[in-house]
């Protein structure tokens, strides 16, 4: 059991002499704090990788937040107490902000806000924490909450896995936990009251279910069922450096979506034939200037060396919506999903959007390297883009710098005016992938990140698959190949129909590659066009959904 850790704070009245002194006790607290901060960024990034080791920016930015440090001075100098007392009452405050709000998210965030106030709090009472370090043999820790800090700390810990009261499945702590492949179930309230150190516990991580002190059958069961994911999960990776090739002779494209060029690695691990989405908007995150063109230009070139003579597809920056960077000062819109985001944005801002296509120009002449518009809704914006695709190029020119003037320009296909337009589009595109994680909330009505409404989301809805098979023949008949990058692109149930409707590359998380392989590689593409025939003729999700995992179940026994 990881103890909640209770930190004792006395309340101590000071002289007006004394204040210097506690604001210097203050200051060095949270130098202290960034030191140790900054140096677990930096092991993490080592061990894990950037993209997890970025997750403590936001612990950097409570260190940073001048409301907070003006407030501690404030009242320190009006109340005259202790600096330890007066944060901790300040700290208080802010969380309890955070309480207020619906947002989950953000809701969540209380976990990074915390983790980072409780380091401060010892370093201004000079105390150490009692966790992971203490740790002897392989054990699962259940706590009432595991800070972020805490989880990256478990990558070279022996823990097996982790259970907490409280959490949610898109706090830090979840996602790092992730990353690093350790079973989690967060936000099972109580669990720390019902569970004793010592007991046996099976932690199922896939189901949210946690088992104390099973009996030998239910652990027999449950070790079969490991042992048998084992052997599945051996199965699928026997496949990842083969190519995928149905068995009858067509062969398909399996590539991975990549958020930072360090995920290059984890793509070639696991079989990856190229890269069919590299969003570029978390280049901008957690920082407050914009990235350089030249920053921009060695990220790319870096992926498309390493994945040479592979493709890389590049997407210009997609902002808005879920993706909020407060550099370019976006104003809060009441519906941010259907207002001033992606390339709507980058139209109205050519500045920024120029930079980032002179940097992938420039990149172009280093591997295979192709770029991709988002949120096209029409031919009138697609034209547009390539007009200022041109004026970079012309740009490139006069300062004589190399770059491919022939590279490949494609559109996401995410918006349904796109899809019922496809055969407009695709007269002028050089390949279409198409974004199903936004192409379904608009087509169905659905705010994807609303709970209340989080059910009617049904990438398997009728209406859903025949606006793909419409994406797919106008990109055939237009002599295009036609990708999918979204979600629906790694789910394994659905991979039969998206076979059997033409689709010539799928896009999806590196770790899914295997699997996809498999499947792919052990039916024929006459048989998966027959079952996407009939998945066609269903009327529900439900029904395709069932119809389709049947068919999956058949091809994996």
């Amino acid at each position: 059991m990881l103890g909640k850790e209770e930190l004792i704070i006395s309340r101590e009245t000071i002289a007006w002499s004394d204040i210097p002194a506690q604001i210097q006790l203050f200051e060095e607290a949270l130098i202290q704090t960034r030191r140790e901060i900054i140096e677990l960024q930096k092991k993490i990034s080592t061990d894990m990788g950037q993209q997890e080791a970025q997750i403590f920016d936001a612990h950097l930015l409570v260190l940073e937040d001048r409301m907070l440090i003006e407030e501690v001075i404030s009242r320190l100098k009006k109340e005259q107490l202790n600096v330890a007392y007066i944060f901790s009452e300040v700290l208080k405050k802010y969380i309890s902000v955070f309480l207020k709000i619906e947002d989950e998210y953000l809701k969540e965030r209380i976990a990074d806000i915390s983790d980072v106030g409780k380091r401060i709090l010892r370093n201004l009472l000079g105390k150490k924490r009692k966790g992971l370090d203490d740790l002897e043999g392989r054990a699962i820790i259940v706590a009432h909450d595991i800070s972020p800090s805490d989880t990256a700390a478990m990558h070279s810990k022996n823990v097996a896995a982790f259970v907490t009261d409280i959490g949610g499945k898109t706090s830090h702590t979840a996602i790092m936990a992730k990353s690093l492949e350790i079973p989690a179930v967060v936000g099972l309230e109580g669990v720390t009251s019902r569970v004793n150190p010592g007991d046996v516990l099976i932690v199922d991580g896939s189901t949210g279910i946690v088992i104390v002190d099973p009996d030998k059958e239910t652990l027999n069961n449950y070790q079969k069922k490991l042992e048998k994911l084992k052997g599945i999960t051996d199965k699928f990776l026997s496949v990842k450096d083969l190519a995928t090739v149905t068995t009858d002779g067509r062969i398909v494209l399996i590539n991975a979506n990549i958020e930072f060029p360090d995920e290059v690695p984890s793509v070639k691990l696991h079989g990856g034939h190229g890269i069919g989405l590299y969003r570029t908007e978390f280049f901008y995150m957690n920082r407050q200037d914009s990235p350089t063109e030249e920053e921009h230009y060695q990220a790319y070139k870096y992926v498309a060396e390493e994945m040479s003579p592979h493709s890389v597809v590049v997407r210009t920056l997609d902002i808005g919506g879920d993706k909020f960077l407060s550099q370019f000062k976006i104003p809060h819109e009441m519906q941010p999903f259907l207002g001033w985001r992606a390339i709507r944005f980058c139209l109205a801002r050519p500045d920024i959007f120029k930079l980032q296509l002179r940097a992938i120009l420039r990149a172009s002449v280093h591997g295979n390297l192709k770029l991709m518009y988002p949120m096209i809704s029409g031919v009138e914006e697609l034209r547009q883009a390539n007009q200022l695709l041109e004026e970079a190029k012309k740009e490139l020119k006069r300062s004589g710098q190399k770059f491919n003037d022939k590279i490949e320009v494609g559109v996401m296909v995410e918006v349904p005016s796109a899809a019922m337009t496809a055969d407009i589009l695709a007269k002028e595109a050089d390949f279409f992938s198409i974004g199903t994680n936004d192409l379904i909330q608009y087509s169905l009505a659905v705010d994807r990140s609303n709970e209340k409404v989080a059910y009617l989301y049904d990438p398997a809805h009728p209406a859903v698959l025949r606006l793909v098979k419409n994406i797919i023949d106008a990109a055939h008949q237009a002599k295009i190949k036609v990708a999918m990058c979204g979600e629906m692109a790694g789910e394994p149930s659905l991979a039969l129909i998206l076979l059997g409707l033409g689709l010539d590359e799928f896009s999806l998380p590196p770790q899914v590659i295997p699997e996809l392989k498999y499947i792919i590689r052990a039916i024929g593409f006459k048989a998966a066009q027959e079952i996407a025939l009939q998945a066609l003729k269903l009327s529900t999700g439900k029904e395709v959904d069932e119809f389709s995992q049947k068919k999956l179940a058949e091809i994996l026994k």
